[in-house]
């Protein structure tokens, strides 16, 4: 028997600050769950009307899932967080899309009525856990050259990009890189990134302190020092560390509701999800993945790319950036659609946790932009994927 779905809206997303992995990383005695148990008691706190019991699922992404990243944390975090027993929580993974897929897991429970209020969000420890901890890739990948070798190295598949489109040139992604870190400036100066952030006391090697501004943005960074930098993934390549996203730990996290729950609580809603769309691509040129999956997402929903307001873009690369901007006709490097406030390159990219940090920052565009409607959250994903999501201004 057919049936309506139920509008799914998002109502608040938060994130940690992102540190850098590493012992010198300010998270490096903090552990991954402790930072999920930080996002959703933010959430809790910054909703009182939302009684915990009322909370009908917990979907957490990370994409190394051991350690204090593992033993499903969705459902760890549900007890560490002080949720009623009665709450359940479950664990996903889709790589660098792994939080978006979460929110998207959640949304689609509350869409087809298995819940009503879903907290979901990504975390990623990357100085616990650094990309490909404890993987064992089948060696039939290359025994059968299934793919090509670069898949498995993130810049390589960046430097295939650079291959694919000799028109962007290091230079070029250089430019971008130079821009994303002004534009991270001026919100942060503006108090815009402040506004997102919960703020999270741990423990460093030089004691207690608070954790409340990420450790990635360089906002001295010049055209002539990022010229100088190594390429270490090609000699003489194209991306290097100033114009790629960095190796980073945090956490991110979204509450999700239907309208029913929305108006029966009292819960005001920023964002209402309008349709989302995962798509492949061959895994060495995994940077391009956003651009299918913007392409079907717009024609599932029925849109055309310039309907669209904003365009927060995970930039895991400047040139894959580009790629995009190129494919859709946006202005270079200034089209004030993309990424306002900046975006990975400044702040940071700790995989699972990136998608639910688009959602906040296109939130937050919505609530300072009434008259804007449409908004795009969008992503590459290892070994080739695409993930995308529209959202509709429900701020008005």
């Amino acid at each position: 028997m057919a049936r309506t779905l139920n509008e799914v809206y998002l109502v608040d997303a938060v994130r940690t600050a992102f540190g850098r992995a590493g012992q010198k990383g300010v998270f490096w005695s903090t552990r991954a769950d402790d930072m999920v148990v930080k996002v959703i008691r933010a959430l809790l706190e910054r909703n009182p009307q939302l009684p915990p019991e009322r909370v009908d699922d917990n979907v957490w992404a990370a994409t190394t899932q051991m350690g204090d990243q593992g033993l499903t944390m969705g459902r760890t975090t549900v007890m560490l967080a002080g949720l009623p027993a009665e709450v359940p929580g479950v664990s996903i993974d889709r790589m660098c899309a792994g939080g978006m897929t979460a929110a998207c897991f959640a949304a689609s429970e509350i869409a087809v009525g298995a819940a009503d209020i879903c907290i979901a969000g990504g975390v990623e420890h990357m100085g616990h856990h650094p990309m490909g901890q404890g993987a064992d890739p089948n060696p039939r990948f290359m025994a059968e050259k299934l793919v090509d070798p670069s898949a498995l190295n993130m810049g390589a598949t960046a430097e295939n990009l650079h291959d694919m489109f000799p028109e962007i040139t290091k230079e070029e992604a250089d430019q971008y890189a130079m821009y994303c870190q002004q534009k991270a400036k001026k919100a942060w100066d503006e108090g815009k990134i402040q506004k997102m952030i919960v703020p999270m006391t741990v423990w460093t090697e030089n004691g207690w302190r608070v954790a409340d501004r990420d450790e990635q943005p360089r906002p001295e960074t010049t055209m002539e020092g990022l010229r100088d930098l190594r390429t270490p993934f090609r000699v003489q390549g194209r991306v290097t560390a100033g114009n790629s996203s960095g190796l980073n730990d945090g956490a991110a996290g979204v509450l999700l509701a239907s309208a029913q729950a929305c108006e029966e609580l009292g819960l005001k809603p920023k964002m209402r999800l309008v349709n989302y769309a995962f798509a492949g691509v061959r895994p060495e040129v995994m940077g391009l993945g956003p651009i299918p999956a913007t392409k079907k997402v717009l024609e599932r929903a029925k849109m055309k790319f310039d309907d669209l307001d904003f365009v927060e873009l995970n930039e895991a690369f400047a040139v894959q950036a580009i790629a995009f901007m190129n494919e859709f006709g946006m202005k270079k490097m200034d089209d004030p659609r993309l990424n306002p406030y900046g975006g990975a390159i400044a702040f940071g990219h700790p995989l699972a946790s990136s998608g639910c940090r688009l959602m906040a920052h296109l939130a937050l565009l919505f609530e300072e932009n009434p008259g804007a409607k449409y908004g795009l959250t969008t992503m590459c994903v290892g070994l080739g994927q695409g993930g995308a999501v529209i959202w509709e201004n429900a701020t008005g």
